[in-house]
């Protein structure tokens, strides 16, 4: 099987680490809560808990930010949907699905890169295509840099993600998956 990633990015300043609903990040320790693995944990790693509310990181995360936050309209949410099923099939990317809301977005895709560079060219693009249809953000990104990228070391967990974004988000404004 080829390496597929559930990529996740957020529109900038709406989910910071530390956040009330939990975050993903890329946090190396133990929690108290966690049983002893003999291994350090990455919040980020497919199967691994989400890291809880840290009020502290959400306040000092907070005021760092330079910028109001990005919420997406249906017609900004649709200009990103479309934008991440052009790049895939212009790099020649397996792109399982998409679903955009209007602060973050997912996808289910395996292309001949690493994670990393998977998410930074569709941030990228997405953002390019925005600010070309909607105009420039005088004051900063659409984006929040980083984001979460989870490798699915199989079938069962690529379906799995899929079945995820395409059917547990919270009122998507944009969904996409390749017809049968």
């Amino acid at each position: 099987m080829s390496t597929y990633w559930l990529i996740t990015t957020t529109t900038y300043g709406t989910w910071l680490p530390g956040d009330p609903r939990g975050s993903v990040t890329s946090v190396r320790d133990y929690r108290a809560s966690d049983a002893p693995t003999g291994r350090r944990i990455e919040h980020d790693r497919y199967g691994e808990a989400w890291e809880t509310a840290l009020p502290a990181l959400h306040r000092s995360a907070s005021q760092t930010l330079r910028a109001p936050i990005v919420r997406l309209s249906h017609e900004a949410a649709r200009v990103v949907c479309d934008q991440l099923v052009e790049t895939a099939s212009y790099r020649g990317w397996d792109l399982r699905c998409v679903a955009v809301m209007a602060n973050h977005f997912h996808l289910v895709a395996c292309g001949d890169v690493d994670g990393m560079r998977l998410q930074r060219d569709f941030k990228a693009y997405a953002s390019r295509a925005l600010s070309q249809r909607l105009g420039t953000r005088e004051w900063g990104t659409w984006f929040t840099t980083g984001g979460s990228r989870r490798l699915l070391p199989d079938e069962r967990a690529v379906a799995a993600a899929v079945n995820y974004v395409l059917k547990h988000q919270h009122a998507p404004l944009a969904l996409w998956s390749p017809p049968e």
